[in-house]
């Protein structure tokens, strides 16, 4: 297939066409031609490398009533996405080779975006014993990245074996970090809203203290450690601090911790209830500075699909988790690039490069050039538009973001040179 795309700014730069053949970029010009190439009017659109999601819930196999294979990707490729990292709190859990390659097929049958597997840390999340990691590194999903997530990996000596035994695969431990001890009962972010709301707290201690730990572990066995969704500023300075001692820590932030406070509890809604929690303006302009200044690395969106009775109930029952792929490239516009903090060459380091290198993933990430890879998206920056959850594409409709007006529509992904998003609308 033979795509000219016309008048498009790679990086929100000086407009060119690009020419793509055979699944990867021929050529970045002006005024391209190609005898019988499907042309694509970008002009006025931000051409960006197709982002890379560190953090996606797809809940299949076993919830598929919140979310299937299928349905996520249809979700993520409308954002933006030509790969996500599925973790592994299934039913069954991904722990084994057969669960990652049944989750891997799957994606590869949706055919919209490249589905790459986590595997679990420990068997059943259960956090008592390693789970078969050498051999979904070994299996046809080639696993790269471990984690629990949703669960801590609490005891320091099974940590220190995973790291110790991620590092020989060549991988990185993927850790949700919370004391569980700190956190028994925890509804929302501990401070005086929480006391006043009657909620039990989640205190920040209970995230920066597993960071503390775990850099201190990655540093002494030498391993590769990334933190998931980081939410407290006292987070982003262990991470500065650990950054300084040359540990081999990365870290992700999630788009409601760049936006949403722990003023949104005041209504008892629980479409805001998640884990970490939303905390306090404070953080979440530590948060801002640190993806800006690079000790955050990515943005991962912790796409939590949750079908209606697991969210629509009294606020304590509720399941925490929010919705993020077709939304995250829209609040990363409003938080960083509206702000000053990035410029889309930022956007595409953060939300690209970064987590395709800490996901180790071939073909995705790299920049737009000649030769490389034909993963891209067009993003309208001009479109202003209210999210209606009942419009998304995802099973489910806990986005946090509903009735809000985010800036940026994505007009189109491509998937190695085929649209799998074309004016706005998924193609399969």
């Amino acid at each position: 297939m033979t795509l000219l795309i016309k008048g498009a700014k790679p990086y929100g730069e000086d407009a060119a066409d690009i020419l793509v053949e055979d699944g990867r970029i021929a050529a970045i010009g002006e005024d391209l031609t190609a005898t019988g190439a499907e042309v694509v009017d970008a002009a006025g659109l931000v051409a960006l490398p197709g982002l890379v999601d560190l953090h996606t819930h797809l809940r299949e196999p076993g919830r598929e009533d919140a979310e299937t294979v299928e349905t996520g990707s249809r979700a993520a490729a409308l954002g933006g996405y030509t790969a996500v990292h599925a973790m592994a709190n299934t039913d069954p859990v991904a722990d084994t080779a057969g669960v990652v390659e049944q989750v891997w097929r799957l994606g590869q049958q949706a055919g919209l975006v490249d589905v790459v597997p986590v595997g679990a840390v420990t068997v059943g999340l259960a956090g008592e014993r390693l789970a078969e990691l050498g051999a979904m590194a070994d299996s046809a999903a080639r696993v790269r990245v471990f984690s629990d997530d949703g669960h801590c990996v609490a005891d320091p000596a099974l940590m220190r074996r995973a790291l110790e035994y991620v590092k020989a695969l060549g991988g990185v431990v993927a850790q949700h970090a919370e004391e569980p001890r700190l956190t028994v009962g925890a509804q929302m972010h501990e401070g005086d809203r929480s006391a006043r709301l009657g909620l039990t707290g989640w205190p920040a201690a209970a995230e920066e203290a597993i960071i503390a730990r775990d850099v201190l572990l990655a540093d002494h066995v030498g391993a590769r450690l990334h933190v998931c969704h980081v939410s407290t500023a006292g987070s982003v300075e262990i991470l500065r601090w650990a950054r300084s001692r040359g540990v081999q820590v990365t870290a992700e932030v999630t788009p409601h911790h760049l936006l949403l406070t722990d003023e949104c509890a005041e209504g008892y809604d629980p479409v805001f209830k998640v884990n970490p929690p939303l905390r306090t303006d404070a953080d979440v302009q530590a948060l801002r500075a640190g993806l800006a200044e690079g000790v955050i690395d990515a943005v991962a969106t912790d796409h939590a699909p949750h079908a209606v009775e697991d969210k629509e109930t009294e606020w304590a029952s509720a399941r925490p988790g929010m919705l993020g792929l077709e939304q995250a490239l829209s609040v990363v516009v409003a938080t960083m690039v509206e702000t000053g903090l990035l410029d889309w060459r930022g956007v595409a380091d953060r939300m690209s490069a970064r987590p395709a290198a800490i996901g180790r993933l071939d073909g995705h990430g790299r920049p737009l050039a000649a030769g490389e890879p034909a993963n891209l998206l067009l993003l309208d920056p001009g479109t202003r538009a209210v999210v209606d959850p009942a419009a998304l594409a995802s099973r489910s409709r806990n986005s946090p973001y509903a009735g809000r007006e985010l800036p940026g529509r994505v007009v189109a992904t491509f998937l190695r040179g085929v649209p799998t998003v074309l004016d706005g609308k998924a193609q399969k």
